[in-house]
């Protein structure tokens, strides 16, 4: 039951002159209630029929005709539609009944696979909370993907290569040991890489020593291998805890190193074509586009580089996954370099490469700061979590000691606030790391959400609530603007689909659970009288709506709180 196109389909029959798709584009909502609730502006089809605006208004408004439609008004320019509440609340509501959980959902008869480059941590350093973005951003776009009917592929491409892991093994050599790391392994690892660069600042001799050790590593030094092979391990069990709590899983953990002996090919393919020219020493490709530099694709000492491995990666998933697109959800620093990857795809006639795509995303500040690992100021993602986790259990010991499963209700709460503390926020923009902001109860937060949620489903329990289809709607104005969101909802879903942007329905769902928190402070739900049946199913259609909307952001909704 779409709103807008209702009005649309009305409007169209009457003025014929403008095609509905722009019909429907200059449909508005008005600020205020008593200004109905769409309204359409009368001006472009007033330049079209050469007439006043007003009085076309008042025209139109005479001859809209539907059932659905209580009443039409001219109000200068503007015609004003009013809906039937009742007759289209119920039908929202039996929607929502009928669909559960698949409410907004698309089937698509083709299902197309999207591949998803996300989360990626360096191996050897801590989940830091600068990787909760990638990770969080993902995997929202991944079910909201999957919601809109398209087959996903969620690839954790690990940094498990290049100079900096030459730079640990020399750093563990000389001032590491063994139990200490198997003890403590990522806190110990950072410690030796600060220590590396604290030292290698005064020191420079120990870069060239890292560079010896990561060619070591390159050219299978048994040793090198081994301490690599140590940390890549004791760094993925450290992220799978992390993971486990955030309720994120992968269908791949290939990392940079897995294309270690796919890249010659690359070389070799570019060189056939004739795309490689040399410079100062260096192999690049130049691209058409005048604003970006030279794609390096081999060093002077004939390393290979990020772009020449990314290049194998696409090669790679384009032939296993046979994708349609191929999104990657990395910083927005790393922009150029996308750019440039897609170009030389391009440039070696892949026509493909037009449907790879960088789902930048802003920074997590701290102080105005970016975080930095390789000097030691880095807010550890894991203890986040736990903080977040064991102050949702000290409300609960004060709000509601008796609580069931609080132990797990309070993981639920903590990790959903610091999730949707990310997604409320479009992705672009950069967030301001505030353990203070991401943990209050109240307000624009994942617990405010989750609580509502909790209420519907105590309201629904109190009320006896067993699912019935109720033929009957209500009239008021509080229970109609909650109405209207709900009905929103799989246009939300359509919307943050194409532009990639959780925080579309993280900020519906708040409005969502606003509305109905108005709504419930001014009704008795409980009330034995002829509408009560009507409202329990409204407060159902509501509950379902809100907890699929957290599970498409990673977050889930406990029954009680």
């Amino acid at each position: 039951m779409k709103l807008t196109a209702l009005a649309a389909e009305t409007l169209h029959s009457v003025i014929p002159e403008l095609q509905l798709d722009k019909i429907t584009q200059l449909l508005e909502k008005p600020k205020h209630a008593q200004h109905g609730d769409l309204s359409f502006p009368c001006f472009e089809l007033a330049k079209m029929k050469r007439t006043a605006p007003p009085l076309l208004a008042a025209d139109i408004a005479t001859q809209l005709r539907n059932a659905m439609i209580e009443k039409t008004e001219a109000v200068g320019p503007y015609v004003n539609i009013f809906f039937r509440k009742d007759m289209i609340q119920q039908k929202v509501v039996y929607i929502i009944l009928k669909e559960k959980e698949n409410y907004g959902t698309i089937h698509l008869k083709n299902k197309e696979t999207i591949v998803l480059d996300l989360s990626s941590p360096n191996i050897a350093k801590p989940f830091s909370m600068g990787h909760l973005r990638s990770t969080v951003i993902g995997n929202a776009i991944a079910n909201i993907l999957e919601k809109s009917g398209f087959e996903t592929v969620r690839i954790n491409y690990l940094g498990d290569w290049g100079t900096q892991f030459g730079k640990l093994i020399a750093a563990y050599l000389k001032w590491g040991k063994e139990e200490k790391i198997r003890r403590n392994p990522i806190p110990e690892l950072l410690k030796l890489y600060v220590k590396f660069h604290e030292e290698a600042a005064v020191n420079t001799d120990l870069n060239e020593e890292g560079r010896r050790w990561f060619k070591q590593l390159e050219e299978g030094n048994e040793e090198a291998v081994s301490l690599w092979k140590w940390f890549r391990e004791e760094s993925l069990k450290e992220f799978n805890k992390i993971y486990a709590l955030l309720g994120v899983t992968f269908d791949s953990y290939q990392g940079e190193a897995f294309y270690n002996d796919k890249m010659d090919q690359v070389v070799q393919m570019l060189e056939e074509q004739d795309l490689l020219k040399e410079s100062d020493g260096a192999q690049v490709v130049e691209l058409d586009d005048p604003s970006l530099p030279p794609c390096l694709i081999k060093k002077s000492d004939g390393a290979t580089l990020y772009a020449t491995r990314d290049l194998a990666a696409a090669l790679y998933r384009k032939k296993v996954y046979q994708f349609s697109k191929a999104l990657y959800v990395v910083g927005q620093e790393q922009s150029i370099h996308f750019q440039q990857v897609k170009e030389v795809l391009k440039k070696a006639n892949f026509d493909w490469a037009a449907e790879m795509h960088h789902i930048p995303f802003g920074l997590l500040l701290k102080d105005g700061k970016k975080m930095s690992t390789r000097k030691g100021k880095v807010v550890l993602l894991e203890e986040v979590l736990k903080e977040a986790i064991q102050l949702a259990e000290r409300n609960i010991e004060s709000k509601n000691p008796d609580l069931p499963d609080k132990e797990e209700v309070a993981r639920q709460v903590g990790v959903g606030a610091v999730i949707f503390h990310d997604l409320k926020n479009y992705r672009v923009n950069s967030v301001e790391f505030s353990l203070e902001d991401m943990l209050k109860f109240e307000g624009e937060t994942g617990p405010y959400v989750q609580y509502t949620y909790a209420r519907a489903n105590s309201i629904l329990k109190k009320g006896k609530w067993t699912g019935e289809v109720i033929d009957k709607g209500l009239g008021d104005n509080y229970s109609w603007e909650l109405t209207k969101l709900l009905q929103e909802y799989p246009e939300v879903i359509a919307n943050s689909n194409k532009a990639y942007d959780p925080s579309l329905v993280a900020k519906h769902i708040v409005d969502v659970c606003q509305a109905f928190n108005s709504w419930y402070g001014n009704v008795k739900f409980l009330q034995e009288d002829a509408e009560k049946g009507a409202r329990l199913a409204l407060v159902s259609a509501t509950a379902i709506v809100i907890k699929e909307s957290l599970r498409l952001l990673g977050i889930q909704a406990p029954q009680e709180m």
